[in-house]
């Protein structure tokens, strides 16, 4: 890890790079378009030094990354998700216009862009040519190279800007900055870089841009292409002994391409920089730097000054209570407001306490993002247990350096402290209709302090947006949820309304059948078809009962004979759904009874279901073949096989992938819904499904049934069951 002097550490922390307000509005231009992809954001994010550290902090901060760390702009602003970045940029837009600092509106960074643009460029490409594996890891690095300086024009405003103003070039800067600061920009930027925990030759290739030839030659691959493209940037010609350095560095055939290499890439940063709207400067303006326009500032009235700096905290808050309407979960809500706190007030290290509605205890149980310290406390609303329970009692702003006596340093604010590793803290209170929901807590040095209590009436308004967003959240909430057990509530009065109703005649039609039962003689055959009537009446009865009960918890599985189940079914709607449409039916069952472990009724739906869609798919003249199959082994258990087989038209992917749609989805047709309940009731079930159709060459359909665990006898001179498939006596062939 790169340290710095302990004064510059300071100052940086929270030094911010300036974006072109180009790149803002042409960013948020295609973050509002539904057409817009991650590489097109990726593309433009990726023109902007500024920018990119940003996406980079945020994407790779504790709340958001998850594993391994995000090196490339599209990766993190996938982790970000459009939203987010609409939200950064919104912030640094308004940022830019009602900017505090002078040193922003007195310098011209026009060529510092170009500069980097070129030399981003010049890595890349070089790093294609000598087949680096990560070009576009160059690419960010050259972009970057130079963003040191826009953190020390940020952070130390006119002291730097006095620096820029006697520079010619970067090497002098560079020197410049080491004697009157102990620290030059390539360092700032270094140390960034490990603040994000980026590879060490990435921030290599930042460190090293300004060291000698001799030394860069003995240097990792990535931080001679960052070298090199930087040399190449300021020359119109390749120097003779440059091209020497890049055949040293590269191999025999590195020179040979480098103007040809230079002239593309500069021709690319021209497009670029046209594109944004930023007009390359006639010799680069200095290698580049910042160039300094007027250090005279002309004081303004304090009236004036009060009614600008009212003005620009709303207009600078706005978009961001814009975007937090639109949310619409709490966590989304934290987030965002972590990452506008971050660049709004340079709060890189933050958490949040939310107030218990009850007993008004702060606690942060069940946020993400933040130190475990966090979610293990629940602090009482007294004012000595912590200075975040004294801003939320007082709906003021608390820090550990307040003038006025503040109570004994608890131990909670200590650990806190200790938590964020900073020497004191900041407390925000969320306030919503009077009343404190909430408290962000921040840890910040002495020196942040100062340059934030400035911004205290902004820090407030900040803090009552925040608090504001949540209650709305909050409220929000509670209303679905009203919404929601209105709608069920009135669902279930009216199902068991129907319940009662559909009850009536289906209890008149069991007691006719019952009549009908007793005067039938005994000799009569058709007892059985009347036993599997009434069960048939008796499942609807029992579905009609079930919409308006609780689900019943899950009772043990039964064993159901499917053969026997398959017989009944036919018996009931063969001559309905094939006989009387001269559709020819095949039924094969094995002798023997197979029991499986599934729910009877569901099981006959299924095969209704599909029976039906069969039904109604083939012509006259057309087949169906069932066929059942015992034995079957899948993934160490055991199934039976049902088999549905036709001749029939065939189905299309969008008919075929109903069986694996949700039931209440969008099916489009009838039939669509039929397989969309089979694949739902299967999954209930734990019955796989497979399918194979074509249009034109019929369909195929298998269901593995699971039957109960079978241990074969051990030392038993029985036979054992045969596992073949027999046809049955009853088998139909027509």
């Amino acid at each position: 890890m790169y340290s710095l002097p302990e004064p510059v550490r300071h100052a940086i922390e929270s030094g911010r790079a300036p974006s072109p307000p180009q790149i803002l509005l042409r960013l948020l231009q295609l973050v509002d378009d539904d057409c817009t992809t991650m590489a097109e954001l990726a593309k433009l994010v990726e023109q902007d030094p500024g920018l990119c550290t940003r996406v980079l902090t945020a994407a790779n901060s504790s709340a958001i990354r998850r594993g391994n760390q995000l090196r490339s702009i599209e990766s993190c602003l996938t982790a970000l998700g459009t939203r987010l970045v609409r939200s950064l940029a919104t912030c640094l837009s308004v940022q830019s216009l009602f900017d505090e600092r002078s040193a922003s509106r007195t310098v011209d960074l026009s060529g510092f862009w170009t500069h980097s643009l070129l030399v981003a460029e010049l890595s890349r490409s070089l790093a294609t040519a000598i087949g680096y594996q990560r070009p576009d890891e160059a690419y960010l690095a050259g972009l970057l190279h130079d963003v040191g300086e826009l953190i020390l024009l940020s952070a130390l405003g006119e002291p730097y800007l006095k620096l820029l103003a006697t520079c010619s070039s970067e090497a002098t800067l560079s020197e410049l900055e080491v004697a009157q600061l102990g620290v030059h920009h390539g360092e700032i930027g270094t140390w960034l870089a490990d603040q994000w925990q980026l590879d060490s030759p990435f921030a290599d290739g930042i460190l090293f841009h300004h060291l000698p030839a001799e030394q860069i030659v003995t240097a990792a691959q990535l931080a001679q292409v960052v070298w090199m493209a930087h040399a190449l940037a300021d020359c119109d010609e390749v120097p003779e002994e440059l091209a020497k350095l890049a055949d040293q560095m590269f191999g025999d055939s590195g020179s040979s391409r480098l103007l040809g290499l230079s002239n593309q890439a500069g021709q690319r940063m021209c497009m670029v920089a046209d594109a944004i709207g930023i007009a390359p400067t006639a010799g680069g303006s200095a290698g580049g730097l910042p160039r300094v326009l007027n250090l005279q500032t002309s004081p303004q009235p304090e009236a004036s000054g009060q009614i600008a700096s009212m003005i620009g905290h709303k207009a600078l808050l706005q978009p961001l209570q814009d975007e937090l309407l639109a949310i619409e979960t709490n966590a989304e809500v934290l987030l965002a407001l972590r990452e506008s706190a971050r660049i709004l007030f340079e709060l890189n290290r933050l958490a949040f306490l939310l107030c218990d509605p009850v007993d008004g205890q702060l606690t942060g149980k069940g946020l993400t993002g933040q130190a475990a310290i966090f979610g293990q406390v629940s602090i009482l609303p007294e004012a000595h247990r912590s200075l975040a329970a004294a801003a939320a009692i007082s709906k003021q702003i608390c820090s550990s350096y307040d003038h006025q006596p503040a109570p004994t340093k608890s131990l909670m604010d200590i650990q806190f402290a200790r938590a964020f590793s900073s020497n004191g803290l900041l407390c925000i209170p969320m306030i919503a209709h009077g009343q404190a929901v909430g408290v962000i807590v921040a840890g910040l040095s002495a020196g942040q302090y100062v340059r934030l209590s400035r911004r205290q009436p902004c820090l407030a308004n900040f803090g009552r947006i925040a608090g504001t967003s949540l209650n709305n959240w909050r409220e929000a909430r509670e209303a679905r949820l009203r919404t929601a057990e209105a709608a069920s509530a009135h669902f279930t009065r009216q199902a068991r309304r129907m319940v009662h109703e559909a009850g009536n005649p289906l209890t008149i039609i069991k007691g006719y059948l019952r009549i009908l039962d007793s005067k039938l003689p005994q000799e009569i055959g058709v007892r059985h078809e009347l036993n599997v009537l009434k069960e048939e009446i008796e499942r609807v009865a029992s579905i009609v009962r079930r919409m308006s009960d609780v689900p019943a918890p899950v009772v043990d599985e039964q064993i159901v004979d499917v053969c026997e189940l398959v017989r009944e079914l036919l018996l009931l709607y063969r001559e309905t759904l094939f006989d009387s449409k001269g559709i020819a039916v095949e039924v094969i069952l094995p002798r023997e009874a197979i029991g499986i472990a599934c729910d009877r009724d569901s099981t006959k739906q299924i095969l209704l279901n599909l029976w039906k869609n069969a039904s109604e798919a083939l012509a006259s003249g057309q087949h169906i073949r069932l066929t059942l199959t015992d034995g079957i082994r899948h993934q160490g258990r055991h199934f039976a096989e049902l088999r549905i087989d036709d001749n029939g038209p065939g189905m299309n992917e969008a008919a075929m992938s109903a069986l694996h749609r949700p039931a209440n989805g969008r099916i489009g047709s009838a039939r669509g819904i039929g397989l969309s309940v089979v694949g739902a009731l299967a999954q209930r079930l734990g019955i796989p499904v497979t399918c194979r159709s074509k249009p034109g060459l019929g369909t195929m359909i298998a269901l593995l049934l699971p039957t109960p665990d079978r241990r074969e006898p051990q030392g038993s001179n029985e036979t054992t069951r045969r596992s073949e498939t027999v046809s049955s006596s009853d088998t139909c062939q027509e």
